[in-house]
C-alpha cells in the first residue's frame, strides 16, 4: 500500500494575531499541486522487534539520513495512531520516497505524516473517528490536519480550523526552491508587528482570471521578512515573474519555496523547463490544484 504526500502551497498567508502561548494565528488559502513524496508500507521482515521501521530513499533523502528516526514525524504518526488502535497490530516497514526539498515551506514533513496516517489506517484496518484523527493530526503539527485531505481548503487559527474552498478552476503552477533553508522563527521575529485582517468570505472563483484578481488582493505576510533574511528569495520571485504567461509569483508559507501561477499546466511545465535551463535550483511545473 502507498499514499502520495502532496506538497502544500499557501496561496496567501495572513498573520492575524498571536496567542498567549506564542503561537501565531493565520488565515490562508491552501492548494495541493500534483507533486509530492510517497509513503509506502510493506510487511515487516521476520524477527523485526519494533512495530515500525522507517527507510528513507529518493532525491532529498540525504538531508534526513542523520536524523534520529524515532523523532521523525512519520514514525511519531505511526506510533500515536497505534496507541489509539486498541488492538494488536502487525509490525511494518515504512518507506519514504523523499522527492520534495526539506524545510522549504511546502509542508513536506506534515504531508508525509498525514499520508502515513491515511495508509496505516487502511493497512491496519483501524476504526477512528474524524474528530479523533483531527486531534491526532494537530498534536503532530499545525500543518498536518490540512494535509489529511489534500484538496483546496482555507486554514485558520494555528491550523485547526479548516473549511473547503468553493471549487477552484484548474491552473498551472511552477515551484522553485533555491536550496537554502530559512528559519521560520527568525522570519516571524523580523515580521512587521502589525496583524492582517481575516479574509472576507471566499466566493466561488470559477475561472482563472477571477482567481488571479482575488489573490492579488491578498499577501504572504512572511514574504518581505524572508526576503530580507535571504535576498536570494527575491531573485527567485523575479525569475518566476519573468517567465512567459506567468500571472502571479509569491512565496509559499515561511519559505523558501516560491510559486508562479499559469492558466494551464502545459504553460507551467514549459516555463519550468525554460527556468531549469538557466538555474540549478529545484524546479517543478505542472497541475497546480489536484482537486
Amino acid at each position: 500500500m502507498e499514499e502520495k504526500a502532496y506538497a502544500k502551497i499557501n496561496l496567501n498567508l495572513h498573520v492575524t494575531g498571536k496567542r498567549e502561548d506564542g503561537y501565531h494565528l493565520l488565515d490562508s488559502l491552501v492548494v495541493f499541486p500534483d507533486v509530492g513524496d510517497r509513503v509506502i508500507v510493506v510487511p515487516a521482515k521476520a524477527g523485526q522487534t519494533d512495530l515500525v521501521n522507517l527507510q528513507i530513499v529518493g532525491p532529498f533523502s540525504a538531508s534526513l539520513q542523520n536524523e534520529d528516526l524515532k523523532s521523525n514525524l512519520i514514525v511519531k504518526a505511526a506510533y500515536q495512531l497505534a496507541a489509539l488502535a486498541k488492538k494488536e497490530l502487525s509490525p511494518v516497514n515504512l518507506i519514504l520516497e523523499k522527492n520534495l526539498p526539506v524545510a522549504s515551506g511546502i509542508g513536506g514533513g506534515s504531508s508525509d505524516a498525514a499520508a502515513t496516517l491515511r495508509v496505516l489506517i487502511n493497512y491496519w484496518n483501524i476504526e477512528i473517528s474524524s474528530q479523533e484523527l483531527a486531534q491526532l493530526a494537530l498534536k503532530l503539527g499545525a500543518d498536518v490536519p490540512v494535509c489529511l485531505t489534500p484538496v483546496a481548503q482555507r486554514m485558520e487559527g494555528i491550523g485547526e480550523t479548516l473549511s473547503l474552498l468553493p471549487e477552484l478552476p484548474r491552473f498551472g503552477m511552477v515551484l522553485v526552491n533555491h536550496g537554502e533553508a530559512v528559519s521560520t522563527a527568525e522570519i516571524f521575529r523580523k515580521r512587521d508587528a502589525q496583524f492582517s485582517k481575516h479574509l472576507e468570505t471566499i466566493n466561488s472563483v470559477n475561472n482563472f482570471e477571477l482567481l488571479i484578481q482575488e489573490l492579488l488582493k491578498l499577501t504572504n505576510d512572511l514574504q518581505l521578512p524572508a526576503c530580507a533574511l535571504n535576498p536570494k528569495i527575491t531573485t527567485v520571485l523575479q525569475s518566476i515573474e519573468q517567465l512567459p504567461f506567468c500571472r502571479l509569483s509569491r512565496m509559499s508559507g515561511s519559505g523558501a519555496t516560491c510559486f508562479g501561477l499559469f492558466e494551464t499546466a502545459q504553460q507551467a511545465n514549459e516555463a519550468a523547463i525554460l527556468l531549469a535551463q538557466q538555474h540549478s535550483w529545484w524546479i517543478w511545473g505542472g497541475e497546480g490544484n489536484i482537486k
